[in-house]
């Protein structure tokens, strides 16, 4: 049986280590590939018309194109709405200035316990080891947060972090980590989830959300959820913390329309989620429910970096729906552990080395196989394998040349990498090169040797057999 390194010893850097040990767990690759190919189903499900999907994916790159275009101007309108609405913004532009943000609110009001809803930009912070190393503890309330927690590892995914584990390695966990009674049944594992989070939610001091979209002309901070914990985690503790990235801004409530239906679909093929969390400010006087606080955190951490180049800053576009991910044939071999980042997948491996930089994420602008299927499923249409290949070429740069688009750019310099990269762009960006080295390969082929690799056929070799529907079948279910 194939042994997975635990999640805290990861690292960015050995993105190909990491990759070929995950290809060595074959229970991880079988849970991933049911996870994946039921996604997929779904999403194609949701959306069956071709129009109207690309309609809509047109309409979430406008609205987002343009949000980014207006960006500083969105930010400060947002802050003024908000402020003028009861919330209390913080700016933060570095993960330690949030953290340290967090902290000054949980000390004022002598917090013990945070409860937090999902939140990637918490992820980013790694608020949960900075708040327990300074006495203060912190739960997550979302289950498959929770289960991660349990298991000390980082999210798999963006929309379903535990994605990566099946009911009988859940149970075994609760089992082990809570003295529940083992079992596989997945509602009682989910109801002994929720009857531990449940009483959290009332001794919490402090609860913590992520937000989806901030909106500037209201000053509202919209959440979607399907659980219930991000609605109790934002109304029943005294004070609430929302944090997020500058890129989640968008102008007006009309915007949020298209972007939510696109946001839901992709991410889990349904046509809204459960809960759409609307929150503009505190309790009022006549109002019986809700914070009696509400602070919004603004984190840049990298995202300015982005902004400023105009190619790269598509990649702010995202709206965290993992789609990418799930139709990724390299992420659904490997997980999303072996990435040793928070985002994994193609969202992550061109938004990894802004928040990080590439000196810490050298391989993963290469770890694609520029198949082309994460650009072609992205509801805001980020031309995702353009910015892969834009990613390599500032990888291999001169470290010591003049106006360094990113931090880390020439990771991967040296005279032979950037020679080789030059001459990859040509061939993939001229079609008289491409064309040249299509019929060079060509006639090369025919002066090789039949037999010399398995990109050749040698005709005189006997033919396999004929299989049955049934042998097919049977090696299918024993993965081979």
């Amino acid at each position: 049986m194939s042994q997975r390194i635990p999640a805290v010893e990861i690292s960015s850097r050995e993105l190909k280590h990491n990759a070929h040990d995950a290809l060595q767990d074959r229970q991880l690759r079988g849970n991933m590939r049911k996870a994946m190919d039921s996604l997929i189903a779904k999403r194609l499900a949701s959306m069956p018309d071709d129009y109207e999907r690309e309609h809509l994916r047109e309409m979430g790159n406008h609205v987002r194109a343009r949000a980014l275009s207006k960006l500083p101007e969105l930010l400060e309108r947002l802050e003024a709405n908000l402020t003028r609405n009861g919330v209390k913004v913080h700016w933060a532009e570095t993960v330690g200035e949030a953290n340290a943000i967090v902290l000054q609110i949980a000390e004022a009001h002598q917090a013990r316990q945070v409860i937090k809803g999902k939140s990637m930009v918490s992820e980013e912070m790694e608020m949960n080891h900075f708040l327990e190393a300074r006495g203060i503890e912190a739960l997550e309330s979302d289950m498959g947060e929770y289960i991660i927690q349990l298991d000390h590892e980082k999210p798999t995914h963006i929309i379903m972090p535990a994605i990566h584990k099946n009911a009988r390695q859940v149970a075994s966990l609760f089992h082990d980590k809570l003295g529940e009674a083992y079992t596989e049944d997945v509602d009682q594992l989910i109801q002994t989830g929720r009857r531990i989070l449940r009483q959290k939610f009332f001794e919490a001091d402090i609860g913590v959300s992520g937000v989806n979209f901030a909106v500037a002309e209201t000053g509202t901070l919209l959440l979607v959820e399907n659980e219930g914990n991000g609605r109790m985690s934002t109304t029943v503790p005294p004070v609430h913390i929302a944090v997020t990235g500058i890129e989640k801004v968008v102008e007006n409530l009309r915007d949020v329309v298209p972007l939510l239906s696109l946001l839901t679909r992709s991410a889990l093929g349904q046509g809204i989620t459960t809960y759409v969390n609307m929150i503009s400010g505190p309790r009022q006087a006549d109002e019986l429910d809700g914070p009696q606080e509400v602070h919004l955190v603004l984190l840049d951490n990298g995202r300015s970096q982005a902004f400023a180049d105009g190619e790269l800053r598509q990649t702010l576009n995202c709206i965290r729906c993992g789609a990418c991910m799930n139709h990724c044939p390299v992420y659904t071999r490997i997980g999303g552990q072996a990435y040793g980042t928070v985002y994994p997948g193609p969202i992550g491996k061109i938004i990894s080395p802004h928040l990080m930089g590439l000196e810490n994420t050298p391989d993963h602008p290469s770890a694609s196989s520029l198949c082309g299927a994460c650009g072609e499923v992205c509801p805001v249409k980020i031309p995702i394998p353009a910015l892969l290949r834009r990613l390599r070429e500032e990888n291999v740069k001169s470290p010591d040349a003049p106006h360094p688009v990113m931090r880390g750019q020439g990771s991967k310099y040296s005279a032979g990498e950037r020679l080789l990269w030059q001459g990859w762009r040509l061939l993939n960006t001229s079609p008289l090169a491409y064309r040249a080295f299509g019929l060079l390969a060509t006639r090369l082929r025919g002066l090789t040797p039949s037999n010399i690799g398995p990109w050749t056929q040698n005709h005189s070799a006997p033919k396999p057999a004929a299989r049955s529907l049934h042998e097919l079948a049977r090696e299918h279910l024993e993965g081979k």
